[in-house]
């Protein structure tokens, strides 16, 4: 397992066919990469009892939570994760949060839409090859 220091959290909510997006101001957090067979990450977020409440609709309403984590350095481009709620913790004025997930590679992302906006450009063989190492 590899541990890291969480920088910035975000939870990315889909309501009504819009995007929420809810900024969590951290106190203090980890990341986890568990290294596990599942390729699983553990994000543990120290805040403000005040989140209660969006942490219990979360987990009460949704299988699956999409988070961006900045991982060691604010400048650090966030990492996306699909979690789920493991753990809801009060500490006196605060509380933590247990997610667990997988890391979605947006790099991955990125090329699947750029290789379908291509082919439905009509693009084929080597003029598709062409025109994909062009945009990369």
């Amino acid at each position: 397992m590899k541990t890291f220091k969480l920088k910035a959290l975000r939870i990315i909510e889909s309501v009504h066919n819009n995007i929420k997006v809810h900024n969590i101001n951290l106190i203090d957090g980890l990341t986890i990469n568990r290294e596990d067979e599942q390729n699983r990450w553990v994000i543990e977020a120290y805040i403000s009892r005040d989140y209660m409440e969006l942490f219990k609709r979360l987990h009460k309403e949704r299988e699956e939570i999409m988070v961006e984590a900045k991982i060691t350095k604010e400048s650090n481009e966030p990492a996306t994760f699909i979690t789920s709620i493991i753990g809801l913790n009060e500490i006196g004025d605060q509380m933590n949060v247990l997610l667990i997930g997988t890391i979605v590679d947006r790099r991955k992302n990125k090329i699947e839409e750029m290789l379908r906006f291509l082919v439905n450009k009509g693009y084929q063989g080597e003029e598709l090859l062409g025109k994909f190492k062009e945009m990369l």
